[in-house]
């Protein structure tokens, strides 16, 4: 199957809209987002019939609908199970995975965990809104302690899954976060997820306008992201601040924050490494949060290398077509069955 287009046809964002009505709230952070997709999908030079968008439960389940490509809405937290099936089953696909904090770490956690270990060469795109918006406004996984909300009335007294410490927890090799406020970042962070050999397992900030609004702005909103949002690149030190003037550095096996200058210089400060093969970095910038620390955005996490999970099936089918036929009803009944007579 081919894997590039032509010059004669060049595809562009429309190529990848659909005739539906999009059916989400006024306002919701979902559009940005299939908007990013959307623009991405055509600068990646494959043919749009090589593309599969693969959904759960929830509203951001509702992605394979707008996208003009191949898609399946599955059933609730089962995304990771058919994508697998896709991938294995014609691995020249490029699979990528629609799922919420709901649907991707409550009843689909144990399929995700999965899935990122296995690293099949999918993209994970989670959007986490911190709620459960499709049935209308119950706590998540995601949701913070305190929360009041119609299945916790007098505030959730669970302690919150983080999305990125959980990848990484599962040997995810690409690790990234971005923000449905940021269409360039949200590009940027989708390309690299794609071109990344295995599981890319991307977090998205997602706002939901009617049941949790606002529920990031002390991160994304104009007046604080200056201040509250590290901006990760490779190979840079960790500063940030409006005036650039702020950076993290390590206090033993702590992140500190310090203010540049008075004798402290970037030279002093963590250099930001995501092909790292130690989890203990990326974690750390995972564990950052407000309002303690900066928020981290980008890619945390991109290990090279590791043989991906349908790379081995196929591998794996082809050396035993290779010594021959088989004998499937052998291997069904074996030397551990026997019939029953009379």
């Amino acid at each position: 199957m081919s894997t590039t287009t032509t010059e004669e046809n060049v595809l562009t964002k429309k190529d990848f809209v659909t005739p539906n009505d999009v059916r989400w709230c006024p306002g919701c952070g979902d559009y940005t987002i299939l908007n990013a997709v959307q623009r991405t999908l055509p600068e990646l030079g494959i043919p749009k019939e090589n593309f599969v968008v693969v959904s759960g439960i929830g509203c951001s389940s509702r992605f394979p609908y707008y996208m003009n490509t191949y898609g399946f809405h599955t059933i609730h937290g089962r995304a990771p199970t058919v994508a697998t099936g896709i991938k294995v089953a014609n691995p020249d696909l490029s699979v990528w995975m629609v799922t919420g904090d709901g649907d991707g770490l409550s009843i689909g956690g144990n399929h995700l965990l999965h899935l990122l270990r296995r690293n099949l060469d999918i993209t994970v795109l989670l959007f986490n809104n911190r709620i459960y918006g499709l049935t209308k406004g119950q706590y998540s996984p995601t949701s913070e302690v305190g929360k009041k909300t119609k299945s916790t009335p007098l505030g959730s007294v669970d302690h919150p899954v983080n999305p990125l410490v959980f990848a990484l927890g599962s040997e995810a090799t690409f690790v990234a976060r971005t923000l449905d406020t940021d269409m360039k970042h949200m590009v940027e962070t989708f390309k690299a997820a794609h071109a990344h050999k295995g599981t890319s397992f991307v977090e998205v900030f997602q706002n939901c306008v009617i049941f949790n609004d606002k529920t990031f702005e002390s991160v994304t909103a104009r007046e604080f992201k200056g201040d509250q949002l590290l901006v990760l690149k490779e190979g840079e030190p960790l500063v940030f601040g409006k005036e650039m003037d702020k950076g993290i550095k390590l206090n033993g096996l702590d992140p500190e924050i310090v203010s540049l200058g008075d004798g402290v210089s970037e030279e002093d400060l963590l250099v930001h490494q995501p092909g790292n093969p130690n989890t203990a970095y990326a974690t750390i910038l995972a564990q950052m949060t407000h309002p303690a620390f900066p928020t981290p955005i980008g890619v945390l996490r991109q290990l090279q290398g590791r043989e991906t999970y349908d790379e081995a099936l196929c591998q794996q089918v082809e050396n035993a077509r290779s010594q021959g036929e088989g004998n499937l009803q052998g291997l069904l009944t074996g030397k551990n069955s026997w019939v029953v007579e009379g």
